[in-house]
């Protein structure tokens, strides 16, 4: 009570801010000209559907999953604030990367392909599921086919002979990181899992959440406080953890934790998962009520990955405070005070050729520093600033919630969607110097590198 009441007051001070981002959390409507006016700053950055580019790529230095996850944040805008203002150029970028095989497994981007890169665009097309998005043509891949296809292809690579278990991080043999299991990948897998059983009703798709949540247990990617660490090479049996905490690999789990418990009508077991999840994220990933990339961020060596990642994190604190009511006297003012120091952070002016949007509305990445603009912008700022603000409109009393394909879902579904492993395997030339081997998110070198500080700013 005593962090709810400060938050509280937080948030009361700055609905009167003069900040470049005028925004009252007490009234919806100026929290939705807010979210507007960050989301039109985020389109900014996409060149998808300018003559000549492809419809779902972000031009670089942004590799293919977060444009998974940007779309994914703009069916949320459309779902909360009701402006259909991006409706189509998200639908033809979901539509263009499911790629020849309905699958998100485009051409374009199978050779360097991670498990975790394609499990964000799966998970954007079960918010669309979710959320009732506009459905595509008949012809078209359908949003639940597409998510049901991506568990399927998921099932086919749970790969046993090492480690026990779990998926490893790329899926082909020639990228960096195949020898590596991470959290990240296995928590798409058991993301899009307990959606898909709280969504269906079906029971396989609960047992393989189980599944995936038991391996992690054993292998201890997720420990008894219930820290989630970022992986592990297999050469060793995934002995030698990574201890490396991310905001990302903590929000993955609180959601589809919050699914499982909401599918399972509260059973006790997830109820305590979802407490034990709470309790260490709000711990140890907040400072005075402010969320903080732990690995990297105080020594300023996040990368343009990491710089998105407390963006997922407030989503997904967000869906937890609906999926499990409990939580959400917790979490939600956790998000509130979120939103108001992102807010305060969205005032840059940088150079044109960093930002096209409205001048003193580009979003900085350290929200600590509130009205202090860090000069650190991207498309990661943007949408991690606009993530925090659209969710402050979740109410206790919530009149809209993610539905079912019981309670109102219309999308068509497959569940035999999706193709077999030995399907895949790519026939092409080499890779060039140019491309993007290493593409997905940064559980490389770097994260090597600093997981021996972040023991040192570990919060116990």
């Amino acid at each position: 009570m005593q962090f709810s009441l400060r938050a509280a007051g937080l948030v009361s001070l700055l609905a009167g801010a003069t900040g470049a981002i005028q925004v009252d959390f007490n009234d919806d409507n100026s929290i939705k000209d807010a979210a507007s006016t960050v989301a039109f700053g985020l389109l900014k950055y996409y060149t998808g559907n300018n003559t000549g580019d492809t419809p779902g790529n972000l031009p670089d230095p942004y590799f293919w999953w977060e444009a998974g996850a940007m779309f994914g944040t703009l069916v949320d805008y459309w779902f909360y604030t009701g402006d259909s203002t991006y409706n189509d150029v998200t639908t033809q970028a979901m539509q263009h990367q499911a790629g020849e095989d309905s699958d998100y497994m485009p051409q374009n981007q199978t050779r360097s392909l991670g498990n975790d890169d394609q499990g964000f665009w799966a998970m954007a097309a079960m918010t669309a599921t979710e959320n009732n998005f506009p459905n595509p043509p008949k012809d078209q891949p359908q949003w639940l086919a597409l998510v049901q296809a991506v568990f399927n292809e998921y099932v086919t690579r749970w790969d046993t002979e090492k480690c026990g278990g779990g998926l490893r991080w790329q899926v082909f043999t020639f990228n960096n990181g195949f020898n590596y299991k991470n959290s990240i990948s296995n928590g798409c897998f058991f993301n899009i899992a307990s959606r898909l059983a709280r969504y269906t009703g079906n029971q396989t798709y609960a047992d393989w959440a189980e599944k995936v949540w038991d391996w992690m247990e054993q292998v201890k990617f997720i420990d008894a406080d219930f820290n989630i660490y970022d992986g592990a090479g297999v050469d060793d049996g995934c002995s030698e953890l990574n201890k490396a905490q991310w905001t990302y690999n903590a929000g993955i789990f609180l959601q589809g934790s919050a699914m499982m418990y909401n599918f399972t009508d509260g059973n006790d077991t997830w109820k305590q998962r979802v407490d034990g999840l709470v309790k260490r994220t709000t711990d140890f990933f907040f400072d005075d009520g402010i969320v903080v990339e732990r690995p990297c961020e105080s020594f300023n060596q996040c990368d343009q990955d990491q710089q998105s990642f407390k963006g997922y994190l407030m989503r997904w604190m967000a869906s937890a405070s609906q999926m499990a009511p409990f939580t959400f006297d917790t979490l939600m003012p956790l998000v509130q005070s979120n939103a108001a120091a992102a807010a305060q952070q969205c005032s840059g002016s940088p150079p044109a050729t960093q930002y096209k949007g409205q001048p003193g509305t580009a979003c900085g990445f350290k929200w600590t520093e509130k009205a202090n603009f860090d000069g650190l912008v991207g498309v990661g700022e943007q949408m991690s600033a606009l993530s925090a603000i659209q969710y402050t409109m979740i109410k206790k009393q919530a009149v809209k919630a993610p539905v079912t394909a019981d309670s109102g879902g219309t999308s068509v579904g497959n569940p035999n969607a999706g193709r077999p492993m030995e399907d895949y395997m790519p026939v092409m030339a080499p890779i060039t110097i140019g491309e993007k081997v290493a593409a997905g998110f940064l559980t490389t070198a770097f994260a090597f590198s600093v997981v021996g500080a972040s023991f040192f700013v570990m919060k116990e």
